[in-house]
């Protein structure tokens, strides 16, 4: 299934008048990463292959509700915008099933008999969409499952202010971006302030595992002293966790190196973590988490300006 999500809801117009954007929700506020002329003319790069300060970052305040507001401040500032975006974790649950063993016509609706004890909401005020692992002969499936009420509210309020959402991603998803050409896999730590921990393997813009971390919710604010007296090390143990896993249940080979996406003291960080490990660790150079993943959003256009460009061969 392609990483754009929800596809339901999106509007597929092509107008070339539209401006694209990169957007990240989170229930304070939307980032948004808009390329500059320069960096829209020729070919698009997808994830770290894109400069940040080849366009810029802008934020709205947002109330976690208010579509029809907030859309309305960003059709004030850019006008008509065709935009893909990134849901933050707040919104969505992650769920991982077995595999249905049905016709692929039939997944969806087996699904919702899979996930209806797995959610607090009745599966009639749920919306939701699947992906399969790029690992071979898996019987798991990974639904994503979010609010309908406030999917619909976010797709009406874009119509009405002339935005067309071409797709909507999650966080898991977003951070695959960042690798998308490499065939050697990377674990991936992704901190949001005040999420819990991200940890992704990501190979070739394949998400290969993910998983949540509780403990780490201040990793971002965190002094080089609290890091050092235990904090890194409790980390390096969850991320031996991961690696452990990876390579003993999934049967993969070690990751190349750890990567570290995370606001606050990072290279200190690393510099601990390191220690821990023969592989390399990475601080990926940010502005910030938020503004980056607004840029992995905006990354997705490349991949679906090509799927568009070929289907019309």
């Amino acid at each position: 299934m392609e990483k754009s999500l929800f596809s339901r809801l999106a509007f597929w117009q092509k107008n070339h008048s539209y401006i694209e954007l990169g957007v990240y929700v989170r229930p304070d506020k939307l980032v948004v990463y808009q390329a500059t002329a320069s960096s829209n003319d020729g070919e698009q790069a997808i994830g770290s292959d894109i400069i940040e300060t080849n366009g810029s970052i802008q934020e709205f305040a947002f109330n976690g509700t208010d579509w029809q507001g907030v859309f309305a401040l960003m059709a004030k500032q850019f006008g008509p915008a065709r935009i893909h975006i990134t849901l933050s974790a707040s919104f969505y649950q992650l769920l991982i099933v077995d595999k249905p063993h049905v016709e692929v016509e039939e997944i969806s609706q087996a699904l919702l008999w899979s996930v209806k004890d797995m959610v607090s909401q009745s599966i009639a005020d749920i919306h939701f969409d699947y992906f399969d692992s790029p690992l071979a002969n898996s019987n798991k499936l990974n639904v994503v499952v979010a609010e309908k009420p406030i999917m619909s509210a976010m797709a009406v309020a874009a119509k009405e202010n002339q935005i067309q959402i071409i797709g909507i991603s999650i966080e898991e998803m977003a951070v695959t971006g960042l690798f998308a050409e490499d065939n050697q896999a990377r674990l991936v730590l992704c901190h949001v302030s005040g999420q819990e921990l991200l940890l992704t393997v990501v190979k070739q813009g394949e998400l290969y595992m993910q998983r949540r971390v509780r403990g780490f919710n201040k990793l971002d604010t965190v002094s080089q002293d609290e890091l050092a007296m235990g904090m890194a090390d409790n980390l390096s143990l969850e991320l031996q966790r991961s690696m452990d896993y990876f390579e003993s249940q999934l049967r993969q080979a070690p990751v190349a190196s750890i990567e570290l996406l995370i606001n606050g003291q990072v290279e200190k960080l690393a510099e601990l973590v390191s220690e821990n490990f023969n592989q390399k660790v990475n601080a990926i150079a940010i502005d910030s988490v938020e503004s980056k993943i607004a840029l992995l959003s905006y990354g997705e256009f490349a991949r679906i300006n090509s799927s568009e460009a070929g289907a019309q061969v």
